[in-house]
């Protein structure tokens, strides 16, 4: 069984870097800039953002399924992210050194199956999840802050 981790496409929310701030209030949607280099993870690139980097923080609709499990949240994309990260059979980057709350789906997008990966369990914690056959896909989220982090899928 192999897997794999994508970044959310750019293109999807590009736009948002050359609205004003005003623009940008508007939507619900604010211009950061990464004050550490840990702490602002990139759903683009699936990395933390550097200390000085530009990023937009928005809402995200991770798990737009027509079941009680639709889900939205707060994520961070970095300007200079352009093209969406994918890992094959390992965990990004912005997995590293977090708990990872790790949910798993069906194929109608009910959630099955939950785990816990604390730093360093993740690709094992996924491995587990896809054992099971009812399980379609994973949603991988910080645990603390609850927000989205990447899409897993099964390959």
């Amino acid at each position: 069984m192999t897997y794999k981790i994508t970044g959310l496409l750019p293109a999807a929310h590009a736009h948002l870097f050359a609205m004003s701030d005003t623009q940008l209030a508007a939507v619900n949607a604010r211009r950061v800039t990464a004050t550490a280099s840990k702490g602002f993870p990139c759903r683009v690139s699936l990395e933390d953002a550097s200390e000085g980097e530009s990023l937009i923080l928005f809402n995200h609709v991770s798990h737009d399924v027509a079941t009680p499990y639709r889900s939205a949240y707060a994520v961070y994309v970095r300007e200079t992210a352009q093209q969406p990260a994918e890992y094959i059979d390992q965990t990004p980057p912005v997995f590293e050194g977090r708990p990872i709350a790790l949910r798993g789906f069906d194929a109608e997008g009910n959630l099955r199956e939950a785990a816990l990966a604390l730093p360093g369990q993740a690709d094992a914690r996924i491995r587990e999840l896809f054992a099971g056959e009812e399980i379609a896909y994973i949603h991988a989220h910080n645990a603390a802050h609850g927000c989205f982090s990447a899409a897993i899928e099964r390959t």
